[in-house]
């Protein structure tokens, strides 16, 4: 067991120490290190007397192997490992081990293997032990030698959030305004559904409006950004009006946006269910556009390209899925005792819902399409109050949670905090951007 411990140690260090992208095939070992020749150990016992303490020979100093293999194109992981030299039957219970935590289904061509190999006991031969790779960017996967086999594990990489500002006037739209001052698409998406409760973004919106947002770079050990996280602050100049938004975790643990009031800014249903549509027809009488006479249009109606995601706007109950006549595929959301919300001429359904499924606000329920009586791909969307449609522009929505006393206090600590952060961190930008 001894000889087995040195070698897991090893191994350790060969992953840890390791560098991907190069085969190193060198064997390591240093003569100088080996046991005591058989000579020196017995003059040295027979000048020492007898002790209970047993003196054990260390064992030849060998550095593991470390070797990167590719996945080919049209190869799989079997043919790779044993390609490189594994017998087929190790190559076999290793990938079995590896079932446990991933589909090897999933590899895809280019994904990269870190293989260690250690010497066994007698040093004089590889041993394969441990075969590492990195299905994404957040993930480590192992799989490792064990006494009776093989074992697998997968962990998730530590990554630590680092901020990171932007800020810009619109010109023309907040899309440009946006990709123009280095906005991450991920962060603007965020931002659209955080003010998507108050602000209608095909109207609001006007040349010499301005935002400001601060937000989350995730990045490993390197350094390195992996993926953007969230958007921590918020600021939005909408005709002069200036609304503020600022995420606070309150004492029960729960996170959410609050304006400068400590007013939650989430309200419980969304006016504009979808991302980046154009609202194509309004609520009110209009001629219709198929049986060609005037008719009072019962909802809102946003153009999108067919697929485009439909967000559940609140919290409820699915009351109501199918095919409903000139509505086309249908979905009916009960949000409370007061409202309702429905969606029509979806593409399809989300995968597993029915009749009675519970969703969040933000689910995606469907895709948008062009069923039933449509002209083509589009949402049409209405929000029910006591069951008669409402407009869903100039409806007032439900507000949210307000602060109050203590919690109040902190709240607007922490939101100072954050515009102190925000502040530095655009100077700073400033100040890398002039000296370039």
């Amino acid at each position: 067991m001894a000889g087995r411990d040195l070698v897991s140690i090893a191994t350790i260090m060969a992953i840890l120490g390791g560098t991907a992208g190069f085969i190193l095939s060198d064997h390591y070992s240093n003569a100088s290190d080996t046991a005591l020749s058989a000579n020196a150990a017995e003059s040295e016992l027979s000048a020492s007397p007898p002790s209970s303490v047993t003196e054990t020979a260390n064992l030849p100093d060998n550095e593991p192997r470390l070797e990167t293999v590719v996945l080919e194109k049209g190869s799989n992981l079997m043919a790779t490992l044993t390609a490189a030299g594994l017998e087929r039957s190790v190559a076999f219970n290793a990938i079995e081990a590896l079932r446990d935590v991933y589909n090897p289904r999933k590899l895809r061509a280019g994904q990269e293997f870190d293989l260690v190999y250690a010497s066994d006991v007698d040093g004089d031969s590889d041993l394969f032990d441990t075969l590492r790779f990195q299905p994404d960017p957040e993930t480590v996967v192992l799989v490792s030698r064990t006494d009776d086999g093989f074992t697998a594990s997968s962990d998730k990489v530590a990554l630590t959030p680092v901020r990171n500002v932007s800020s810009g006037v619109i010109d023309q739209s907040l899309f440009l305004a946006a990709e123009k001052n280095g906005m991450p698409l991920s962060v603007l998406m965020e931002l659209i559904e955080l003010y998507s409760y108050e602000v209608d973004f095909q109207r609001d919106i006007q040349p010499g409006d301005s935002f400001e947002v601060m937000f989350e770079e995730l990045r490993n050990e390197s350094g390195e950004r992996v993926r953007y996280g969230d958007v921590v602050y918020a600021s939005m100049t909408l005709s002069g009006n200036n609304v503020r938004l600022y995420s606070y975790k309150d004492s029960n643990g729960d996170i959410d946006f609050y304006n400068q009031k400590g007013e939650s800014y989430r309200r419980a249903l969304m006016r504009t269910p979808i991302n980046g549509a154009r609202l194509s027809s309004g609520f009110g009488a209009r001629k219709h556009p198929i049986l060609g006479f005037t008719k009072m249009h019962k909802g809102v109606d946003f153009a999108a390209p067919p697929g485009t995601p439909i967000f559940a706007a609140g919290n409820g109950t699915v009351a109501k899925i199918g095919r409903n006549g000139g509505y086309g595929n249908y979905i009916r959301l009960r949000h409370n005792d007061s409202y309702d919300t429905a969606y029509a001429h979806m593409k399809g359904f989300a995968k597993g819902l029915k009749q009675g499924s519970r969703v969040k606000q933000g689910d995606v329920i469907g895709y948008v399409g062009t069923t039933g009586a449509s002209t083509g791909p589009h949402l049409h969307f209405e929000i029910l109050k006591n069951n008669t449609q409402v407009n869903p522009i100039k409806v007032k929505m439900p507000s949210g949670k307000t602060l109050k006393g203590d919690e109040l206090k902190t709240f607007q600590a922490k939101a100072e905090g954050l515009r102190g952060q925000y502040a530095e961190l655009s100077l700073h930008n400033r100040k890398v951007a002039s000296a370039e």
